[in-house]
Parts: C-alpha cells; structure tokens; sequence
C-alpha cells in the first residue's frame, strides 16, 4: 500500500495541517522513546553499560517508517539524552563515551537518510505503479471501445506479414467480412486475391498495393470480393504498410468494411438523379412543344379573323375562313381536353362510363375522326373487322379516343401516299386490334418508353409531326382500364410500325330497346331567356350573340353581384355561370340565385374553365344543374338547350 501522505518525503507530501502534523510527530517521538527506554531497561541485566543506544536504533527505524523524519530526529535525541542521563555513569567528557555517542548519531542519521531515500523511491515506485495501472487501465478501455466500435460499425481490422506472406483478420468482423474463422490456414496474398477477390478488380487492387509500399503512402481501394461461394460483396479496405529500419515493407495492417449496402443507395441515388435530369428534360420538351401545339392552330384562326375583317362578306370565303377556324378550334379544345385527361391519369381519378357498344361502332367513329388527317397526307386506309359482331362493356367515348389516337399516329409518322391498315380478329373471350403501317418505324432502344409520359421520338425523326408526347401514355391507360392491353412493334427505322390492343368481350349484349319508327319533323327549339355571366367581356358578348341566332333572349353580367341583381329581376329560365370572378365568384353566385324563390326552379349551367372533378363536385354543392368546359360547341349546347324543360311563362 502507500503510505499516508505524512509518512512520505516532504516534497512528496501532501499538504497536511501544520498543528495536526506537529502533534501526530510529537506522539510518535514520546511513544517510540519510551518505548525504546523500557525496553533497553529490561535488557539492562544482560547489557548493563554496553550497547546503550540498541533499542533506540530500532525506534529510530520505526520512526522512519511509520512517523517521518522529524518523529525519526526526535526519537535519536530523545535515545541520546535518555542513553545519557542512565548509561554513562564516566560522564559526557569520557572519550569511550565521546566516541560511543558519535557512532550513535552517525548511524543513527545514516538510518534517517537512508530510510528517507528508501521510501522516497518507495513512493516514486508506488507512484509510477500506479501510473502503469492506469495505463494499463486505459488500454483495456481503449481496446474495448475499439472492438465495440468495429462491432457496431462492422469494421475488420486485418494483417498481411509481408516476410511470412500470411494474410489474416484480426476481429470478429473480419472473420466474417472474409469468411475466414480463426482457426482456417492462414492464406498467402496470392491465395487470398485468387479465391476472393473479382476478377475485374484484381489489377487495381494490385496496383494501390504497390502504390503504398512506399514511405508515407496510404493503402485505400474500392473492390469486389466473396466469401465462399457467396454473392460478390462491395468492400472498402484502408491500411498503412510498416517497414524496417532499411525501409523495407514488413506488414501492411488495416480495416475492411462491407459497403454494399452503400453501394447500392448510391446507385439507387444515381438512377434517381438520372430519373429526375430526364423527367426535367421531359418537362423542357413538353413545354416547347405545346407550345408549338398550340401556336398552330392559332396562327390560321388568327388569319381567319383577319380575312374576316377584311373580307367583303362574301359568301364563299367567310364558309372557308369558318371551316378552317371551326377545325383548328376543334384541334385546341382536343389538346386541352388531353392536357385535363393527363391529369386525371396521373392522380388515378379517371373514370369510365360503361356501356354496351359494338367494336364496329367503336372503329367506325375513330376512322371519322382520323379520316382527315389520314387524306390530307393520301393515304390508303384498309380496315378489317370479323363478320360476326363483337360487343365491349366499354366507355365508347374513352374507346374512339384510343383508336383515334393510334390512327394519327400511324398517319403522321408515314410518308405522304403511305398504307394503314387496321384489323380486328376475335380471340376466344378477347378481340384483338392491330393498327399498323409502312411508316418511318421506331428504333427499338426507344420501343420500350413510348408509353412513358412526355417521351417522345427524337425531333430528327419526327419530321416536324409535333405531339405532346402524352397520347400513347393515355392510351396504354384507357386500355388497362378496360382490362386490356397494348403493345408497340417495330423492326426498326424505316421498316413501319404496329399497335396490337388486347380487350375483353362481352359474350351477350345487353338488349337494346327497339327504336321507333317514323321520322317525325324536328320541333323548333322553344324561346328561352338566359343570362350569361362571365367578366370576358369578349367571351360572354359573342356566346351570347350565339345564343340570340338560336332564338334566345339573352342579357349579360359582367360578375357575381351583378348575376344576382339581374337574375332578381329577369327571372331567366337559364344561367350561364362563370366561376372565377372578381367581387363574388360563381359558386357563391349559383348559392344566391338559387335561394331567391323565383328562381328555384332556375336551370344554372356552370360555364367554366376549371373542369377537374373537385371543380365539379364543388359546381353541385352550389346548387348548380350542370357543369360545363369552355369552349363548348355551339351545336351542343344547341342540343342540351333543347332537352330542358320548357320555359317558364
């Protein structure tokens, strides 16, 4: 053990209290000289005047190691003055007793100071002693926090002995990185590469390894290895060689740790930057190109308006000037229409209304619809559909749309004068629709992603045939919807193209009432009156000079306050209602008109832009009869004017 801080050297000492310290060395002096007295007077019938100082050399040792050297030089003065006063009867001036208390305090001082020296270097012993425990103490520790930590982070430490060329782990998570136990044969490095490490990573491995057996170099490298007759892992080795005193390497230790895992994230986060750098550049194209979409057909209606201006009303061409602008509107109310069916796609809210419906119907309406593209570029067009008809529990409209879409493009992507053809075969509770053509063809890296939104073929084969790039996506959408599928097929550029539909049959059709016979004479729509409210002061003028050539008595309002004053007054059989309005929007419109009791029974047509289902939904809960998107072709609303109930008187 270690002494009491008072019993050390002074300059070991701790500090002590200066009266405690006095006290405890004045105790011990008393106690050790009398101590040593009684004892020397026992021995006196033995010794009598001989050796007076003998039990006193024993307390001064005591002294020195229990007391201290102050407590050690009382208890020699003490046995000097004691030893003195009882055993030298001859007198201090006797030269046996001179020389008697000579020897004394020599030996005396020569037993403090050794002692002093010994348990100085006592302490100092116990002092570094602890030291090393400590030491030692910490390196368990250390090593222990270390081992915790390659546990936990899956690190293995390893160690290659360049003179004995064994190569080996050095941890448990080596072990099992390497697959190594302990006790398996040490490889050589050779041995290790040629069983564990990829062929393809080898030579760079190799490489980085000679690179570091130089002084000051770092041994770092990303490589491929397995374990026995596993999958191939991604590993991360680093390490530093050690060398002799000729600077030779002896042994390179080091840490591997399995990053496969890794790995992987950054693959998946490189695909996903990939993703993201295309659906950016999707985006880009998508907007140049509707952009180009609709600049077409608004340059000719733009010049149509101008003719009509400068025109002298002259029957045959304002009818000219009215075809072309009649069939470039049609053209953007189709782009806007795919625009709002892209996302309802997207946010999975698209919806079918099924029906009965033949395929003939179905192919006879989209062949309609593509007729004029497919003449304008000469085309032949052969269509086959089997003898026996075919029956789909289909959305018609959904149907002719993706046909009319399959048309087009096999009609832009070929030659002027090319062929098309579409056939249709029954295939036990299937129907099979193939359109194909002699056209430019598609390359067949991009076969796969044309069904993909926004993809389109590289501009330097669309030869100037725009598209949004969103027809395809739609289609394969509207089929799968009906439980079908679709497939693109091409032998490459040049060599045309076909789209092979896949879709359900229904065995018996639904009966279907029988129609009535005659034709009788169609009734001139009644007389309604209506108000048109929108703050497009252009808008709600010319759909009302639409409504007044169909009979109507039409008034106008420029917002919802205004809707309401003048629905109060007019009684109108009809309202046509804009939504986004300033001072009050059109739902709170619809809600007002709809309270005042005259106008209960009041037809409200929400006349709109916003065409989502939300939009729709929130149009009923106003109160509003029916919802319809601008524009609206004037024969339709011709037509649903027609079917309301007769006017109010």
């Amino acid at each position: 053990m270690t002494p009491p801080p008072e019993h050390l050297p002074s300059r070991l000492q701790g500090p002590v209290p200066l009266g405690r310290h006095r006290v405890h060395a004045l105790v011990w002096t008393l106690g050790l000289v009398a101590a040593a007295t009684v004892v020397r007077w026992l021995l006196n019938p033995w010794l009598h005047e001989r050796i007076p100082f003998a039990t006193f050399f024993i307390a001064v040792v005591v002294a020195v190691r229990h007391a201290g050297m102050r407590s050690a030089l009382g208890v020699m003065a003490g046995g000097l003055v004691v030893s003195a006063l009882l055993w030298f009867p001859k007198g201090l001036g006797n030269p046996e007793t001179v020389a008697a208390i000579a020897v004394y305090l020599v030996s005396a001082l020569a037993i403090i100071y050794l002692g002093r020296q010994m348990y100085r270097a006592e302490a100092l012993a116990e002092e570094r002693l602890d030291a090393l425990h400590r030491g030692t103490q910490g390196l368990r520790d250390s090593q222990g926090r270390l081992q915790l930590a390659t546990e936990v982070s899956g690190t293995g430490v390893f160690a290659w002995d360049l003179v004995a060329d064994r190569f080996n782990g050095e941890n448990p998570e080596a072990y099992r990185i390497f697959g190594r136990g302990p006790g398996d044969p040490k490889l050589s490095m050779a041995d290790f590469i040629a069983r564990h490490l990829h062929a393809d990573d080898v030579e760079r491995m190799q490489s980085h390894l000679r690179k570091a057996m130089r002084p000051g170099e770092r041994f770092h490298a990303v490589f491929r290895m397995r374990r026995e007759q596993d999958d191939w892992r991604w590993v991360e080795v680093a390490g530093r060689f050690y060398f002799d005193a000729g600077g030779q390497a002896q042994q390179l230790i080091g840490v591997v740790a399995d990053i496969s895992e890794r790995k992987a994230m950054e693959d998946d986060l490189r695909q996903m930057a990939a993703d993201l750098s295309e659906a950016d550049l999707r985006k880009d194209e998508f907007l140049a190109t509707l952009a180009h979409e609709l600049r077409n057909p608004l340059a000719p209606i733009r010049n149509g308006v101008e003719l009509l201006k400068r025109s002298s009303g002259q029957p045959g061409q304002v009818q000219a000037v009215v075809g072309v602008m009649e069939r470039q509107m049609s053209h953007l109310v189709r782009l806007v229409d795919d625009l709002i069916d892209v996302s309802r796609i997207t946010r999975n809210k698209l919806e079918l209304r099924r029906e009965r419906v033949q395929l003939a119907q179905v192919v006879q309406a989209a062949v309609e619809a593509s007729r004029p593209l497919i003449e304008a570029k000469e085309h032949r067009l052969e269509v086959r559909l089997p003898a026996t008809p075919v029956h789909l529990d289909a959305d018609l409209t959904r149907l002719v749309q993706v046909f009319t879409n399959l048309l087009n493009n096999a009609a832009k992507y070929t030659d002027r004068g090319g062929r098309i053809t579409l056939v249709a075969e029954r295939l036990g509770a299937e129907v099979e629709v193939v359109v194909s053509d002699d056209g430019s063809g598609i390359p067949v890296e991009q076969q796969g992603r044309l069904f993909e939104m926004f993809t389109q073929l590289d501009r330097s084969l669309e030869r100037a045939q725009a598209g949004l790039g969103i027809g395809l996506a739609m289609v394969r959408r509207l089929v799968e919807l009906h439980g079908g599928s679709v497939a693109l097929r091409s032998e490459g550029l040049g060599r045309g193209a076909s789209a092979t539909v896949r879709l359900p049959v229904v065995l018996a059709p639904l009966p279907v009432a029988a129609a009535q016979d005659g034709t009788a004479a169609r009734e001139a729509p009644p007389r309604r009156r209506v108000l048109v409210v929108d703050d497009n002061t252009d808008a709600a003028q010319s759909l009302a000079l639409v409504l007044e050539l169909m009979g109507n008595t039409v008034a106008l309002a420029a917002d919802g306050v205004e809707a309401v004053e003048q629905a109060e007054r007019m009684r109108p059989d009809v309202v046509m209602l804009d939504i986004g309005m300033p001072r009050m929007n059109g739902y709170e419109a619809a809600r007002r008109i709809r309270a005042q009791p005259e106008n209960r029974d009041t037809v409200l047509i929400a006349f709109t832009g916003w065409g989502q289902d939300e939009d729709r939904r929130r149009s009923e809960q106003a109160g509003f009869n029916l919802h319809l998107t601008k524009p609206v072709d004037p024969s339709a609303l011709e037509s649903l004017l027609a079917a309301l109930p007769p006017p109010r008187a």
